[in-house]
């Protein structure tokens, strides 16, 4: 186990390097402040130093707001805020002090977006937990196909991907017109619910005729995970805590 200075105190941090990336990207993102103590210590319960992304993003912000809040990457927030956006520890059910038995299972939950969608990055052993990739690839949870997919890319490669416009044609054909002023309104515990679902076949022929109404994030989740069981009795394992 590594300390906490050695995690830290690095010469070739990721974030100043991951900021200019930011500055010169194209997609709105807004770097939410963030709490140092809670982002180091974040940083020993994963074990992964401030020469990575995602160290970066736990030590020096509270999360970032791609495209209007239309995605959520989770970092360390400085203010307890029942409405604001949650934790990468919180959301990750993480210990309150240090345990170095805790695991994050079958992976790490490292963004959500508004439609319940999960990325997360897998475990050591992704069969095992039932999903697709290879150890610490991230996946997603598409909640229109209620299952995960392989995204061919580590957190680096994800986030330069999100940074450089990929969520445009991810999202093709789940996005409407109109759909950054809805999203905008929407807090940090908050998603989307359709009327259809996504998953169905009305949602998919017409995906603007559904109505849509502001839900916690956890009940959505939850509603997912209920239709996966429903439909072929898969469980989609760990989706978020928050």
């Amino acid at each position: 186990m590594r300390e906490v200075h050695e995690l830290v105190d690095v010469d070739d941090p990721a974030w100043p390097v991951l900021l200019e990336e930011l500055s010169g990207s194209g997609v709105p993102v807004e770097v939410l402040p963030g709490d140092a103590e809670a982002g180091r210590a974040g940083l020993r319960q994963l074990q992964v130093s401030a020469r990575s992304n995602l160290g970066g993003i736990v030590l020096n912000c509270g999360g970032l707001l791609v495209d209007s809040g239309w995605l959520r990457v989770f970092g360390s927030p400085g203010a307890s805020d029942a409405e604001g956006l949650p934790g990468l520890a919180e959301v990750n059910a993480m210990p309150s002090a240090f345990d170095p038995a805790w695991r994050p299972g079958a992976g790490l939950v490292v963004a959500h977006d508004v439609l319940g969608g999960v990325f997360a990055l897998n475990g050591g052993d992704p069969r095992a937990a039932g999903r697709p990739g290879e150890p610490g690839e991230v996946v997603y949870f598409a909640p229109d196909a209620l299952g995960w997919e392989a995204l061919g890319a580590g957190h680096s490669a994800w986030l330069s991907w999100i940074l450089a416009g990929g969520l445009d044609e991810f999202y093709g054909d789940l996005r409407w017109d109109g759909w950054r002023g809805e999203v905008s309104a929407l807090n940090g515990r908050q998603g989307l619910s359709f009327f259809p679902p996504l998953w169905s076949a009305e949602a998919r022929q017409d995906l603007p005729a559904t109505s849509r109404r502001p839900v916690p994030m956890a009940e959505l989740l939850g509603l997912s995970r209920d239709s996966c069981v429903q439909f072929d009795g898969a469980d989609p394992g760990f989706l978020g805590a928050a």
